[in-house]
């Protein structure tokens, strides 16, 4: 179990019903009935204690004695309970029992029965409250500690030395200061009076004042009856504490049930005498089915509870699972809300789109009608709209620097088209079809010009006239069968690179190896002329420094 109370909190509400006892006890009250309900926490956070001088009604939770009411018996010290006397040591006590009650959510003695709970503060040790709420500082714990001893001479000795340890608590909450004698409980005989032996007296001496021999009498009869009264208030007292103990309920240790099956769990309750109660049942991502997800009370080391207590446990029914709804279409606050409704969760993934409206859903990426385990979380993919982009200056960057400046603008490149401009740079953008600095749709396409000026290069260029003027000319024929010259007069070969004539000549038309050095920049123009007339033509389009070039 783990307290409701910070430990702050907790102690500042205690220095102030401790300074509020310091004043009490210096004007000589005793308030003998420290207890939760007679402290009143203001809205500012000022703790005020209210009821001096015991006059309240007997309930189930007060003990009376031969009539007059002598305090609440979960609250009260040792000496009370057994009718002593009591003084500033006794409200400490109980200031001990408020702050054991506040940090850990329960009282340090609890029965049946009246008498059975005074018992238990006469008799029994507390569980330190430490133990109950592991965040309770070192320091705290031992002021409790210190002033719930059953000794009055072991616990605080006046409320201004418990509001020095509550206070240095507040600034060293971990420095071990607080001194706890120990208890030799080996006391001698002492002898408490009682409110009935003062009272008692007074009579007796106020008699004596009005009739001297008569009020000797009385006084006999008095002390008869008195002493009478005390046999068998002292009597009932031991009869119940011998039935207390033949019929005292066995204390045993709650077992840890979490995580095993409910079978199991009912097994392990009842054999220890519990009474085994299931609630309803939930699911759980982690628990499999059957299996117990939690219990109360709680498991703690050392924390035991009276045979035939009840252990209420939560089996799981498993994994819960959902339907993935279908939420395209609709707009993203609809589609979060359907998959909630159907315990999921949404991830909302956000895309321009120029055909579906801003905020509406464009996609999901787990299918309508698909069973998923409850609380996954599905993607869908949320409109934008169409976002208005700036075009961005490309001319003068290389292609590399023109498509990453595209890119980053969220334009697409639809084009790169090549110039030769030997006028300008060579490898930079020259053109651009989009005007930079004007306002478009994202995703719209540009075109780019890159200027790739022609290098001057070397190559030697092999022409076979024979073969490319094959299919152009007529041959003479000395028979059906044989092929004799070609019917030609004239045949010209031309070479040019670019737009410069390299060679121009007539040529043997069955020449088949004629042998061309070149050096320039552009294209590689190989031309047949037949008595003036252009008959083939051969472009080398690709010509690389030291290449030879075939043209057959």
């Amino acid at each position: 179990m783990i307290g409701g109370l910070s430990w702050k909190w907790s102690v500042n509400v205690a220095i102030q019903i401790a300074s509020a006892l310091e004043t009490a006890h210096k004007n000589n009250i005793i308030h003998r009935d420290i207890k939760p309900h007679n402290i009143i926490i203001t809205e500012e956070g000022i703790a005020k204690v209210t009821d001096f001088g015991i006059a309240k009604a007997v309930s189930n939770s007060t003990i009376t004695a031969f009539g007059a009411t002598i305090g609440s018996v979960h609250y009260f010290s040792p000496e009370h309970a057994r009718g002593g006397y009591t003084d500033a040591k006794s409200d400490l006590y109980s200031l001990g029992i408020v702050m054991y009650e506040m940090l850990t959510k329960r009282v340090p003695f609890d029965a049946d029965t009246p008498v059975s709970i005074a018992l238990m503060h006469m008799q029994e040790t507390a569980i330190e409250p430490i133990k109950l709420n592991p965040a309770i500082p070192k320091s705290v714990n031992k002021i409790i500690i210190k002033a719930m001893q059953k000794d009055p001479n072991l616990r605080y000795k006046t409320a201004a030395d418990m509001l020095n340890d509550l206070r240095l608590a507040l600034r060293n909450p971990d420095e071990d200061f607080v001194e706890i004698s120990p208890d030799k409980s080996n006391f001698a005989t002492q002898r408490i009076p009682t409110m009935y032996n003062n009272q008692i007296e007074y009579e007796n001496e106020e008699d004596g004042e009005e009739e001297e021999a008569e009020g000797f009498i009385k006084r006999h009869k008095v002390i008869v009856s008195i002493v009478g009264i005390i046999l068998v208030f002292i009597i009932t007292i031991l009869i119940t504490y011998f039935t207390l103990k033949m019929t005292a309920v066995k204390e045993v240790q709650i077992p840890n049930v979490v995580n095993i099956s409910a079978q199991e769990a009912k097994q392990k309750v009842e054999e220890l005498k519990l009474v085994y109660t299931e609630l309803e049942p939930e699911f759980s991502p982690d628990i499999p089915e059957g299996y117990i997800i939690k219990q109360e009370p709680a498991y703690l080391d050392n924390y035991t509870v009276k045979e035939n207590s009840e252990v209420k446990v939560t089996i799981s029914k498993g994994q819960e699972i959902a339907i993935v709804p279908k939420v395209i279409g609709k707009t993203k606050e609809e589609a979060i809300e359907e998959l909630e409704e159907a315990n999921l969760k949404a991830q909302v993934i956000e895309e321009t789109n120029a055909k579906i409206p801003e905020g509406v859903v464009i996609s999901q990426e787990t299918e309508a009608k698909t069973q998923v385990n409850a609380g996954e979380t599905i993607k869908i993919h949320v409109s934008t709209g169409v976002e208005q982009v700036t075009v961005p200056n490309v001319v003068g960057k290389t292609e590399e620097e023109a498509k990453k400046a595209i890119t980053d603008a969220k334009l697409k490149l639809k084009q790169v088209i090549q110039t030769d401009d030997p006028t300008k740079e060579d490898g930079k953008i020259v053109k651009q079809d989009l005007n930079s600095g004007t306002t478009v749709n994202e995703g719209t396409e540009i075109t780019i010009t890159l200027n790739k000026v022609p290098q001057q290069k070397t190559a030697t260029v092999k022409v076979n006239v024979k073969s490319l003027l094959n299919g152009k000319v007529e041959y003479e024929k000395t028979d059906e069968n044989t092929v004799g010259a070609p019917k030609v007069k004239k045949v010209k070969l031309e070479i040019k690179v670019g737009e410069d004539v390299v060679r121009s000549e007539e040529v043997d038309p069955t020449s088949t190896n004629i042998v061309q050095q070149i050096t320039g920049i552009g294209s590689v123009h190989i031309r047949i002329y037949i008595d003036g007339v252009l008959k083939k033509q051969e472009l080398h389009f690709n010509m690389n420094t030291n290449n030879i070039y075939i043209a057959e």
